[in-house]
């Protein structure tokens, strides 16, 4: 009898932690989590599905017609990944009804994604969505007297 038999093999992979899109009136998030997931990408196709309010990512190149700048390589990539292009924005937009926010706060949709690694891919669903509100980053304004 081998002395392994019965063992499995420790993946030693890191497990793909939760993949989101954040959504504002401004722009468009989506976490360090799914550009791993996606490989890191230099550009995705964003499509949407308005029947089922779904939003997807698919990989893609440079010359693809739509390709949207997505992500820095592997190393170089610290943070998450924005996309600020107004119309698609406002085309995602459309999926959520995001509640007016208290002053110095955005009001957001946070929705989970699930990866389709086969296809490269990277879908959204707006059914799942969380609403919220959060503090906003960056310089404050300053306020002059």
């Amino acid at each position: 009898m081998p002395i392994l038999q019965g063992f499995e093999e420790v993946s030693i992979t890191a497990p793909i932690t939760k993949m989101t899109m954040t959504v504002m009136d401004t722009r468009v998030r989506f976490n360090k989590a799914t550009a791993i997931a996606l490989g890191y990408p230099a550009y995705v196709k964003v499509l949407v599905n308005e029947k089922t309010k779904q939003v997807a990512l698919e990989v893609c190149t440079g010359r693809d017609a739509n390709a949207v700048k997505f992500s820095k390589p592997e190393g170089k990539q610290t943070a998450s990944v924005s996309l600020k292009d107004a119309t698609l924005v406002a085309t995602i937009r459309e999926f959520f009804t995001l509640k007016p926010a208290p002053e110095g706060e955005d009001s957001y949709a946070a929705v989970p994604g699930k990866l389709f690694p086969e296809q490269h891919v990277v879908v959204f669903d707006a059914a799942g969505a969380v609403a919220g509100t959060m503090k906003r980053r960056g310089r404050k304004k300053v306020v002059k007297d």
